[in-house]
């Protein structure tokens, strides 16, 4: 890394090994004041590991890692207290109410007595719960849940915020709203560093991290990985039975790569143009007689499948 200056997280060729298995594989990074920084992956990737290990909570094997200036490595509890952190597992007590705990929490964070009521009203009023502070939480709706433990998690006003597949299993609607909290941190200079497996919660991302079997594949802007990373144009195929139609394009002239989106393949070729009409064709040929095709613009989606295709294959993962 050229410098470290200006950046609430700096990680430089950081490894972690379970034995003989490589759960990080030398990832580097940098995440600044106010910035949101996606870690986009399949299950079993690292990115829980990559979290974990920033938060103090797993020792490096090797390489570097910087949290508010100070090496996780030589301090972890000192970060403890500068960072906030939500897990993909819901972390509050079922028995207990909301504001219990809330108190309970800031108690962990340290929150002076002095400020616990001003900072309470704040994660209740941000959870969307003014007026059910005595519902047990257990009661909730599981885009209320998500909103307290995030409310919980930054009582002590940390600078520095740990994600951790925060919206799995929450409804669209209650991502978006959660979403909207995270990006009114940032606007205040929270820097935010979220795991995610959801391709359009990655879109609401200063910059993405897309990681594979511990190894960082790509890092950008979602448009600049959109626009870089494919290496060719795209093209959409449909019709009936197109799924029986994978393995004979993936053979065809110009082509690059082949996968399923739903209903259509999404076809990876040097010059639409020019190869739809022979890929007609061939669908034709193949028994898809309705078949159709068109040029359409990559997404994160298609991006991330097509650099996850092109990696060296490998056997295990850790989340």
């Amino acid at each position: 890394m050229s410098s470290d200056s200006g950046m609430q997280i700096v990680v430089d060729g950081l490894v972690k090994r379970f034995g003989a298995f490589v759960a990080l594989d030398g990832v580097s990074f940098s995440v600044g004041h106010g910035e949101i920084m996606g870690f986009l992956g399949p299950n079993g990737a690292g990115k829980s590991t990559l979290i974990r290990t920033l938060c103090g909570l797993l020792r490096p094997s090797a390489g570097r890692a910087l949290v508010a200036g100070i090496d996780v490595a030589k301090d972890p509890e000192a970060i403890r207290r500068r960072i906030g952190y939500m897990s993909q597992k819901f972390s509050l007590y079922g028995d207990l109410s909301v504001v219990e705990n809330l108190r309970f929490f800031g108690g962990i964070y340290g929150v002076p007595d002095a400020d616990m009521p001003e900072r309470l009203r704040f994660a209740v009023a941000m959870a969307g719960l003014a007026g059910r502070e005595d519902a047990l939480v257990a009661t909730l709706a599981g885009g209320w849940k998500q909103r307290l433990a995030l409310g919980a998690a930054i009582l002590h006003r940390p600078a520095i915020l740990f994600l951790d597949e925060p919206t799995s299993g929450v409804d669209p609607g209650s991502r978006r709203r959660f979403w909207d909290l995270i990006h009114t941190l940032s606007e205040e200079g929270v820097s935010v560093l979220v795991s995610t497996h959801y391709m359009d919660e990655a879109e609401y991302c200063h910059r993405i991290a897309l990681i594979n079997h511990g190894r960082l594949i790509a890092l950008g802007t979602p448009q600049e990985l959109k626009q870089r990373s494919l290496g060719g144009e795209l093209l959409a195929l449909e019709g009936q039975r197109i799924g029986d139609a994978i393995a004979p394009l993936a053979r065809a002239p110009g082509v690059h790569d082949v996968a399923m989106f739903g209903n259509a393949l999404h076809v990876l070729v040097d010059q639409a143009a020019l190869r739809l009409p022979a890929l007609l064709a061939l669908l034709a040929k193949e028994g898809i007689a309705d078949g159709r095709g068109r040029r359409i613009e990559a997404s994160l989606e298609d991006s991330f499948v097509h650099l996850v295709s092109v990696e060296s294959p490998q056997t295990g993962g850790v989340s």
